[in-house]
């Protein structure tokens, strides 16, 4: 596992496992908490999310965090008035803890929605219709729910309340929510599967109002934290290749101390590469290239400071012992290739009867040059040049040593591209030169 990817879920398993835990030692605890404590404790916790899911617009969250709140009420209205194992009581607990897990996996189905009433309107109706099912199935006299929310079958039989059903939808939900984050790279993926088992433990705990009111807090909490989580990692990492963006390489660069290496990572002919084979091949190429940048050597931090320009930050280093790590670095994206399905060229362009023209006119001004070279097989080799500086004094200002940085890039590029320049900040020499034989 890359630190990029450690970092994601690190970001996820800290504050969610660390709040269910806790939730679940207080309850272990016993009623350590007075019930007024608790009750605020959820209020609050509610109010915080919906303000944040209002705030940042998501749709999705608010009909999630709005199920909870009624899912919560309904169990403790119904239970209050009918604590013994059978009847409404029970029966909201089953229908309840069902519709719970089925609503956080329609859910998903709002995701990248527009905020707006109209968008959010049929999820606001199944809200509504599940709670008149709600009402109906718990009317005072009856005895249980249909066999779809208690089934058992082989004669399976779980830890009360909660019945089979409800467990099985609960496990695939949620194995489907770890799944999103892993696949999207979303915190908020990860914060509903936790908030998920926070909810289920709030249902487990129906006949205890006040465990319950804490877990269902702790939910609403889980669904707090991972918005905060996602708005810090939009602010502060690029969405499209995951690496810290430019604002968290201009906070890193003020923590340097002497000795340090700043080394200046360029996709070559990138440009001219985008123009030939689309920008969502280009893309690809980027999220490749930074893949292999976050899984650099030698202790460094690569950000993407803009465009096909990244950074690799090596802290307390001196230049002759990043080299090394740089040509390696330089070798292995050398050696990455992907393949461009359909030929080399991807632009997609509207058609018309004019579209066999101005697909020849591209062709007799495409470039001589690109970034990759290509195979028969529509094979594509990407190649960097890299261009590094370091530190000379404790007075070295950062701003002189990326600047350095810059200039030895820029005799990487002059030198034939696909290669390693380096220098000494202020010194204006090279170092070491490395050449790629492939070059």
């Amino acid at each position: 596992m890359n630190k990029e990817n450690s970092k994601l879920l690190q970001s996820v398993m800290v504050p969610g496992g660390a709040l269910l835990a806790t939730a679940l030692i207080l309850d272990l605890a016993g009623n350590t908490i007075s019930g007024a404590v608790v009750q605020f404790f959820q209020l609050s916790t509610f109010c915080a999310a919906l303000f944040l899911a209002f705030r940042f617009r998501l749709g999705r969250i608010l009909l999630t965090l709005l199920t909870l709140l009624l899912a919560n009420r309904a169990v403790e209205f119904f239970m209050a008035a009918n604590p013994a194992t059978a009847g409404p009581g029970r029966i909201a607990i089953e229908v309840v803890s069902l519709l719970v897990a089925a609503n956080y996996l329609i859910l998903c189905a709002f995701e990248g929605q527009p905020f707006s009433l109209g968008s959010m309107a049929p999820g606001l109706a199944l809200i509504f219709f599940e709670s008149v099912l709600v009402a109906v199935l718990c009317r005072p006299g009856a005895t249980s729910s249909p066999a779809i929310f208690r089934a058992a079958p082989f004669g399976l039989s779980f830890l009360a309340p909660l019945p089979f059903p409800a467990l099985a939808l609960c496990t695939a939900t949620f194995a489907y929510l770890v799944g999103r984050f892993w696949i999207k790279r979303k915190l908020l993926e990860g914060g509903l599967a936790w908030s998920l088992l926070a909810a289920f433990c709030s249902l487990h705990a129906g006949r205890s109002s006040r465990a319950a009111a804490a877990y269902m807090g702790t939910a609403a909490l889980m669904i707090a934290a991972s918005i905060v989580e996602s708005s810090y990692r939009l602010a502060y990492h690029d969405e499209l290749t995951s690496l810290p963006g430019r604002r968290a390489f201009n906070e890193a660069v003020l923590h340097l101390d002497h000795p340090f290496v700043v080394a200046a990572v360029d996709i070559d002919h990138f440009k001219s590469f985008n123009d030939t084979y689309g920008h969502d091949i280009g893309d690809h190429v980027l999220r490749m290239v930074a893949g292999k940048l976050a899984q650099v050597t030698g202790g460094g931090a690569a950000y993407r400071v803009g465009g096909e320009e990244f950074t690799v930050l090596f802290q307390g280093k001196g230049v002759h012992e990043v080299v090394p790590h740089l040509e390696i670095l330089r070798t292995t994206i050398e050696s990455s290739n992907f393949s461009v399905r359909g030929g080399a060229e991807r632009r997609t362009e509207a058609r018309g009867t004019d579209r066999r023209k101005k697909a020849s006119a591209r062709a007799r001004r495409a470039p001589k040059k690109t970034a990759a070279r290509t195979s028969r097989t529509n094979a594509l080799t990407v190649t960097v040049s890299i261009g590094a500086a370091a530190s000379k004094s404790e007075n070295a200002n950062w701003v002189n040593v990326v600047e350095e940085a810059d200039k030895a890039l820029y005799r990487a590029k002059a030198a034939g591209r696909n290669r390693v320049e380096a220098g000494l900040a202020g010194t204006g020499r090279t170092t070491r030169r490395v050449r790629s034989a492939a070059t």
